[in-house]
């Protein structure tokens, strides 16, 4: 066993990749982001004590996100990125431990029961052999690790949206300490098992407040997502098709190409930047190319223009590809040969220059097919037409929601999702978020009175924004509990960031959800059991056995 990775749905036999990530990541890949973590973890005790001394970084927090946000599933595979961040981890801890030090010794305190990562250094040649030391397994009570992987797993969700919210100028203390607090628990070897189990649940916590946040730093600089058609057929010009969830990175570009004479597209999670005023505004942001992540090696193909990745979602290249001389990675994430977009300076847009001009080289995409796809159905467009909405409950018109939001992926078993949306009721809407939607956004489910049975949120942290329609709805009737309400989850994952909404949903009190299409390998059964029996988390069955139990609101 050469690695151990378990933090993805896809992960082999649902137990853990053992000698090459089924995401693709090799085994040397895996180590380095150990490392890294490990490093991270060691940075984070350091910090938090410092926080109890009132001394607080708000740096420190940023580069541990942007650290765990690069070893996020597919975000990644450039190897030459990790051991300098490795190095750098130790050198900002080794300096933070150091002013821990001395205000210990300022005020006579003694400072004990050091944890080894908050210690160790290692060299680019030790590296390989310190790695196994440092990963997933280093915990060997199962139960203990599972623990400390979902807490880990939800901070890097957590990352993922701190991330985005911080580079449009959105930053909470409270979220960045947690932060530092909740990874450091992941190495306190005082803390039982029950009291993981609260850090779980208050990463579920934070999971919402990031979410919040992310939500309003999106608002505030684009506006109000609105309804609206997108085209999915092509235009003449040459394109840029643009992926990832970095809205501040689709701006500087379209700003940057308008009238260039180039053609910009969204790609899989980029698809509701189509829906912010400040963005949809764009005469050359022309439609969404393509479907969800996994299909980009034929989408990218046959795209014929310049790629931008903006975070994760990168599948690997096959080796006989067309496209890699004309892909462009940016922010945290990177791919081996492809030309890298630095970080933008202060005050100042990333140079997508470079990009622009390949873009101009290229032909016009191949049309792989047309018409629109209408999306835009956050909160604020839904809770406009929440007075209709209730009357269309009250009169039985629509008998139930059920929130279908959450990632999308390869296995050939989530066409469930497909005919699970083929299958509900007529009188069903269906809330979605995430790139969970191409399962069946394309297809034509019609509406009740006017209002669409699929309501496409956003993105995947958009499941926030799903949650408050539902916790909105619970206030409109007058409930008390907002699992009264005619709504059922049917949910499915794949990477971290899902992780992270699961477990705000759980904070939020939603119960007796189906998640699929299987349960998160790194839960021990005995931690599953506790969610199981806790929350009455459930695993997917079949269509038509689930379809019948959500229309019968079980």
């Amino acid at each position: 066993m050469s690695m151990f990775c378990y933090q993805c749905q896809e992960t082999s036999r649902n137990l853990g990749c053992t000698m090459r990530g089924v995401c693709g990541k090799p085994d040397t890949l895996s180590g380095m982001m150990d490392l890294l973590i490990y490093s991270l973890r060691g940075l984070s005790w350091v910090s938090t004590r410092l926080h109890t001394e009132g001394i607080y970084h708000p740096e420190d927090s940023l580069f541990t996100m942007q650290g765990l946000f690069r070893t996020i599933t597919n975000a990644n595979f450039d190897e030459a990125v990790f051991l300098p961040l490795i190095g750098q981890a130790i050198a900002l801890r080794d300096q933070r431990m150091a002013e821990l030090v001395a205000k210990y010794q300022s005020s006579g305190k003694t400072l004990k029961d050091i944890p080894e990562a908050a210690n160790f250094a290692v060299t680019p040649a030790q590296y390989a052999d310190f790695s196994a030391k440092v990963g997933v397994l280093r915990t060997e009570n199962e139960d203990v690790r599972s623990l400390r992987e979902t807490i880990t797993y939800g901070l890097k969700g957590i990352s993922a949206y701190g991330d985005h919210a911080a580079m449009l100028g959105y930053n909470d203390e409270d979220i960045n300490k947690y932060m530092m607090e909740g990874l450091a628990a992941t190495i306190d070897d005082s803390l039982n098992a029950d009291q993981l189990v609260g850090y779980v649940l208050k990463t579920g916590e934070y999971a919402v407040k990031v979410m919040a946040l992310l939500d309003t730093a999106n608002t505030t600089t684009y506006g109000n997502p609105e309804p609206t058609k997108v085209n999915i057929g092509v235009g003449t010009k040459p394109g840029i098709l643009v992926s990832g969830h970095d809205f501040k990175d689709m701006e500087e570009l379209l700003i940057q190409t308008e009238g260039s004479g180039i053609d910009i597209y969204s790609h899989s999670e980029m698809l509701p930047a189509h829906y912010y005023p400040a963005l949809k505004k764009y005469k050359h942001f022309v439609g969404n190319y393509g479907s969800s992540w996994w299909h980009q090696i034929q989408d990218f193909e046959t795209f014929n223009g310049a790629i931008l990745m903006t975070t994760n979602c990168i599948v690997p290249l096959r080796k006989e590809n067309t496209y890699l001389d004309k892909l462009f990675t940016t922010g945290m994430t990177g791919y081996p040969g492809a030309k890298h977009i630095a970080d933008r300076k202060a005050g100042k847009a990333k140079d997508f220059s470079e990009l622009i001009a390949v873009a101009k080289t290229c032909k016009a995409p191949t049309e792989i097919e047309t018409g629109e796809i209408t999306g835009g159905f956050a909160n604020h467009a839904v809770l406009q037409n929440a007075g209709a909405i209730v009357d269309l409950i009250k009169k039985g018109a629509i008998k139930r929601f059920v929130v279908m939001a959450g990632c999308d992926a390869r296995m050939p078993s989530r066409k469930y999702f497909t005919e699970v949306a083929e299958k509900l009721p007529k009188d069903t809407i269906i809330l979605t978020a995430g790139c969970a939607k191409y399962r069946y956004n394309k297809l034509n489910l019609g509406d009740i009175e006017g209002i669409p049975r699929v309501l496409d949120a956003g993105q995947c942290n958009d499941s926030y924004s799903l949650a408050v329609i539902a916790l909105k709805l619970k206030e409109a009737f007058g409930m008390e509990d907002v699992n009264e309400l005619p709504i059922s989850f049917d949910l499915a994952w794949y990477e971290q960031k899902a992780v992270a909404v699961l477990l705000a949903l759980l904070h939020l009190g939603f119960k007796n959800m189906r998640l699929g299409p299987t349960l998160p390998g790194f839960l021990s059964p005995n931690v599953a059991k506790v969610i199981v029996d806790t929350f009455g988390l459930q695993l997917i069955t079949d269509p038509d056995t689930d379809v019948m139990a959500i229309s019968q609101g079980k």
